[in-house]
């Protein structure tokens, strides 16, 4: 399971095999959640738990496997583990007794690679004595906290928890209005929210369930119904509606009977603005209109799930690329926060979902290398509005705000 299942804050354990690892894990948590054992490399695959840390609130402790592995499978093992530190808003960088040598150097690295603030745990201290010299030197060279720690005897539990609510990210903890800007007290706000085979039985998609308690929490009304009742609840609805938004796939149906007058965007627009990089969409959305024959499409789908007749990643968008352009284009789809196997200049425009269970920082992790290669990107309810014509109408609402 990728962080997108679960939008909580995640603090990733790294470190050498036998280092205690999943004790901190159990420690921290105050249970036992991972598998704990002399026997080296006992943790394999990243584990995760939901637990509460004080003053941080509900987190995801993610454990992985040591970065020395050399088992059979330890290459790939490394590599699992290594992939975490795109989808962690925070690092626990576990040593013992000061060994501080090629394998903990390239961990730092990637971390400010990939901007992880960390901290160091100097485990095991009921076996290795403190040297508060080597520490300090340490602290001072890689300006970051160490920890002194025994899972054995956690009386340092509190400061561990103390200097992760300093470290954390702001932005990891505190949920950013998708609307709140655009809305004030008492505007009504109108969902349309089609029914199809990708719809949930007998529930909302998340999307349509984020934008109806953000509009409740910024105290205004949300009227929410189906594309087939739109027409007549329009003729009757007062006060009118300060904004609609409705599912990309329905936008050109919408757009022909919501009145210019009433700004209109989609679910998954209003989450590229919240998730960040929205001007690089901006950007690069037109770009659709310059594909070429042979052009490669790369789209970036956050969750897995099961692929119907409906599916809009891989055959409604596809299709309607192919309606507007003209142009044989090759189409390869990466899902949930698997690595992008081919590089990423070899794609003519990248396409992200909305991004609904994925948090900003792997928004912009995702997208990082396709921008810094100059590749256009885009997403799925922007790319929509633009093949079907409504781009300057669905990206309105927000340009006054944004740029």
């Amino acid at each position: 399971m990728s962080k997108g299942k679960d939008a909580k804050p995640h603090i990733g354990i790294f470190g050498r095999r036998n280092y205690g690892k999943s004790s901190l894990i159990n420690t921290l948590a105050n249970q036992d959640i991972a598998i704990v054992s002399n026997i080296a490399g006992t943790t394999t695959d990243p584990v995760r738990k939901s637990m509460e840390i004080a003053e941080l609130g509900p987190v995801i402790l993610v454990d992985t496997a040591g970065i020395d592995d050399d088992s059979v499978l330890g290459t790939e093992r490394i590599k699992r583990s290594l992939q975490q530190i795109s989808q962690i808003d925070l690092a626990i960088l576990v040593i013992v007794n000061y060994l501080f040598a090629s394998y903990e150097e390239d961990l730092v690295e990637l971390f400010r690679k990939q901007e992880v603030p960390y901290l160091i745990v100097q485990n095991k201290t009921d076996l290795f004595p403190i040297d508060k010299d080597k520490a300090n030197a340490l602290s001072a060279r890689l300006q970051v906290p160490i920890i002194h720690f025994s899972c054995n005897h956690p009386q340092n539990v509190s400061m561990l928890h103390q200097e992760l609510n300093k470290l954390m990210p702001r932005n990891a903890l505190h949920f950013t209005s998708i609307i709140g800007d655009l809305i004030k007290k008492d505007d009504v706000v109108l969902l349309v929210t089609p029914i199809d085979s990708e719809a949930p039985v007998g529930r909302m998609i998340l999307p349509q369930v984020q934008l109806i308690r953000d509009v409740l929490d910024n105290h205004a009304v949300v009227v929410t119904l189906r594309e087939t009742e739109l027409e007549a609840y329009l003729k009757v609805m007062h006060p009118k509606p300060v904004l609609v938004i409705t599912d990309s796939q329905a936008f050109e149906f919408v757009n022909s009977i919501v009145p210019p007058e009433i700004p209109l965007t989609g679910f998954s627009v209003v989450l590229a603005r919240q998730k960040g990089e929205f001007e690089a969409y901006l950007k690069g959305t037109p770009k659709l209109a310059e594909l070429k024959d042979g052009d490669r499409v790369l789209t970036l789908e956050s969750c897995t799930h099961h692929v119907s007749c409906d599916d809009i990643g891989q055959i409604k968008i596809p299709k309607w690329i192919d309606k507007f352009t003209g142009k044989k284009l090759v189409y390869e789809m990466v899902s949930g926060l698997e690595q992008i196997k081919r590089p990423i200049t070899e794609y003519a425009i990248v396409i992200q979902c909305g991004g609904c269970v994925i948090t900003q920082k792997q928004v912009k992790n995702r997208l990082r290398p396709a921008i810094e290669a100059g590749v256009p990107v885009t997403n799925y309810g922007l790319a929509i509005a633009f093949l079907h014509g409504i781009f300057e109408r669905a990206t309105a609402p927000f340009k006054s705000k944004d740029l």
